[in-house]
This record gives C-alpha cells, sequence and structure tokens, in this order.
C-alpha cells in the first residue's frame, strides 16, 4: 500500500482499509506538525481529525498523481489557517459585541425595550423578500447556501438582500444606541 497512486484508487473506491494505513502512517507526524503550529495538544488533535475526516469525505475527488503524504500536510496546514481567521473572527466579534452592550447598558437615560421593538418593527417593515432573507438567515440561523436553496435563488441574491435589509435598517435606526441594539440581537457590524 506504499505507492500513491495505488492508495489513491483505494481511497476512491472506498476502501477502509487504506484509510487505516493513512491514518496509522501519518496520524502522529501529522499531529507532531500541528503542534508546531498551535502550540495546542487539543487543538492539534482537532485539526488533524478534521482533516482526516474531509479526506473521507472528499475521497472520491483525490488526485491520484499527486502525492498524499504532501495534500495530508498541505491540509494540515489550511485548516490550522482556517481555525486561525475564524478565531480571530469571533474574538473580534466577541470584542465588539461587549463593547456595544457596555454602550447600551451604560446609557441609562434609555429603556432598551422600546428600542428592540423598534428594531423588530423596522424589520417588518423591509421588503417581502428582503424581511424574508433576512430573517431566515438572522433567526432561523440558515447558511447563505442553505437560503440560497431553500427559496431557489442564487446566493449572490441572498447577499444582496441581506445586504439591502442591513442598509435599510442602519438609515432608518440611524443613532448609535439603535445601531447597538441592532447588533447586539443581529451580529450586525
Amino acid at each position: 500500500m506504499g505507492d500513491d497512486f495505488f492508495l489513491a484508487q483505494q481511497l476512491k473506491s472506498g476502501k477502509v482499509e487504506a484509510y487505516d494505513f493513512l491514518m496509522d502512517s501519518f496520524y502522529q507526524k501529522l499531529c507532531a506538525y500541528a503542534y508546531t503550529l498551535v502550540q495546542d495538544h487539543s487543538k492539534t488533535e482537532d485539526i488533524v481529525q478534521n482533516v482526516f475526516v474531509r479526506l473521507w469525505i472528499n475521497r472520491k475527488g483525490i488526485n491520484p498523481n499527486l502525492s498524499i503524504k504532501n495534500f495530508l500536510y498541505k491540509s494540515v496546514y489550511n485548516e490550522f489557517v482556517d481555525q486561525y481567521r475564524k478565531e480571530r473572527d469571533v474574538t473580534y466579534l466577541e470584542k465588539e459585541y461587549f463593547e456595544r452592550l457596555e454602550k447600551v447598558v451604560l446609557d441609562e437615560s434609555e429603556d432598551i425595550t422600546p428600542l428592540i421593538g423598534m428594531v423588530n418593527s423596522e424589520i417588518e417593515n423591509l421588503p417581502p423578500k428582503c424581511k424574508q432573507v433576512f430573517l431566515l438567515n438572522k433567526k432561523e440561523g440558515l447558511t447563505h447556501i442553505e437560503i440560497s436553496k431553500y427559496l431557489n435563488i442564487s446566493i449572490k441574491t441572498v447577499d444582496w438582500h441581506i445586504t439591502q435589509a442591513f442598509k435599510i435598517l442602519r438609515e432608518k435606526l440611524n443613532s448609535e444606541t439603535k445601531e447597538s441594539v441592532l447588533f447586539l440581537l443581529f451580529g450586525f457590524r
């Protein structure tokens, strides 16, 4: 099973033995490599496990002419970069969230309940399709792809509707406190 071409063909055909061989041959080495990137044992294992899961899920697309070893190491690096970006974005959003929350909470001159009502009222006034897409994304938690399939529209159309919804809401709710409430409710920046 050492030959990359043969191994790739075995993986593409769904042979569990080929997958097990890769796990036995590369798991520890990939963990050691991932550790040099993240310096955290649990994140290291998450990264490598994600790589192997994706390898199995996408096995039919494996190019048998490429080095599987190189592919695995590159995949670990790409997974590290993806996780780093997600963590950075989450950290930024958490900071933004707490700053906005502090503004709303510290501003004792305004009761937040009417502001939430005002935000919800403006959402109700959005154009019907725009409102539907916005609520599917922000209240139901559907991704742009899921909304696209559900409504049978393109992903670009979904993006456009959500952008339009935020543009309209920002215009209608023009004070910083109202925008902070919008951000706290829907993650708007």
